[in-house]
């Protein structure tokens, strides 16, 4: 496995690379995009192996028979994560933002408020909207340079109408691996204000050397209201794929879900339950950990120059590859450190905006990519803001 070879994906329908121009006005011919959160390497053999039978086969028809791939998912959360699954918890989806939009649409009305911690991933505020729900945010507070939720704060904004709270765990963008007591208090929001809590952990296996990764459903006494949320797609650069799982314990939980899935006429592609059985395998985890590496010398490489730049600071990483990049220090206006590192630098980033309160100042930089597409960035950086150094 080489993480270090560059993979030309212009005119491959790459949202990250053929979008690019169209949307941030970066050139195509000499821009880095470091926007969408998919990354530049190839999955491991196991997938493309997967992948390769299904084409020497030469049928794709209807999927049957999802013992595997059940197994596959508990194997993966029980040797990965220690948790032990039943295969009957397990819906598969289009993707976690499917998952979340279904979870919105299975326990929310119209009108209910869906409380967000900001600033967080920005398609869950775009499908709470688009179901005519209201985001509530509570705004995350930065305390030695990383974020941590201000609960007593949070019991002030809330005024009974919230129906469902949905955590990031890991958090994107901060990159934050919460801790059991912060997993608990958490918890213990969504019983004092009898919300349902759905459990995003889609970014659980790119956890950083040093940080352990805690499940929301090994925090005590939350059963009867979460809903957890996991997938192949981000750790192993399938998100092509489109599937993820919504996986629920509890039974009447499971049984109104089910019931939404059903009546929706929602089932998966093939090709998705393939890639992930595929990936969910000991060929697969080692390939995560040889990628957490990798990541990890990239995250170090971004951090060391972003923060040589006077006024820039990037929230150190515990988990994804998404840096969090902080312009405040620079006293520039949103528009001005946003031209500097699109037309100065050429490079693509999410605006800090999209993820809600609490994200004006930032921009948020993909690192999963080539070692020297990142030292090329890092070089543009310093060059777009040369005068303040």
């Amino acid at each position: 496995m080489s993480f270090d070879e560059i993979i030309d994906r212009h005119g491959t329908h790459s949202v990250k690379w053929d979008m690019m121009e169209k949307l941030y006005g970066v050139s195509a011919d000499d821009g880095i995009a470091m926007w969408v959160a998919d990354m530049d390497f190839r999955p491991p053999q196991c997938i493309q192996n997967a992948l390769q039978g299904m084409l020497d086969h030469g049928i794709y028809g209807y999927y049957g028979d999802d013992a595997a791939y059940r197994a596959a998912i508990q194997w993966w959360m029980k040797t990965r994560h220690g948790w032990a699954i039943d295969p009957e918890w397990i819906f598969t989806t289009h993707g976690l933002v499917n998952g979340t939009a279904m979870c919105v649409d299975t326990w929310t009305d119209p009108g209910d408020g869906v409380v967000l911690f900001t600033p967080v991933y920005h398609a869950f505020a775009k499908v709470i909207k688009a179901n005519g729900r209201r985001v509530v945010e509570c705004p995350m507070v930065i305390r030695d340079g990383r974020y941590e939720m201000d609960f007593e704060a949070y019991d002030s904004i809330l005024d009974g109408t919230e129906k469902m709270v949905i955590l990031c765990s890991p958090h994107n963008p901060g990159g934050r691996v919460w801790s059991k007591t912060e997993l608990e208090q958490v918890a213990e929001f969504a019983r004092r204000h009898d919300l349902l809590l759905v459990s995003d952990e889609i970014h659980h296996d790119l956890v950083m050397p040093g940080h352990n990764h805690i499940p929301m459903t090994m925090i005590d006494g939350i059963e009867d209201r979460l809903v957890m949320m996991s997938a192949t797609t981000k750790t192993f650069n399938i998100a092509g794929s489109h599937s993820g799982n919504v996986i629920i314990p509890d039974k009447k939980l499971r049984a109104e879900f089910g019931a939404r899935m059903a009546g929706l006429g929602l089932s998966p592609n093939s090709f998705g339950l393939f890639m992930a059985e595929a990936a969910y395998s000991p060929e697969g985890a080692e390939w995560v950990d040889a990628l957490c590496a990798y990541l990890d010398g990239n995250r170090r490489l971004f951090d060391d120059g972003i923060n040589a730049i006077p006024g820039l600071q990037s929230m150190a990483l515990e988990a994804t590859y998404l840096a969090w990049v902080d312009f405040a220090g620079t006293g520039m206006a949103r528009g001005e450190f946003t031209r500097r590192v699109e037309q100065g630098a050429r490079i693509a980033v999410n605006h800090g905006p999209t993820f809600g309160t609490g994200g004006e100042s930032f921009l948020r930089f993909n690192l999963a990519t080539p070692r020297s597409v990142v030292e090329k960035a890092v070089e543009r950086m310093q060059q777009a803001f040369a005068d303040l150094q």
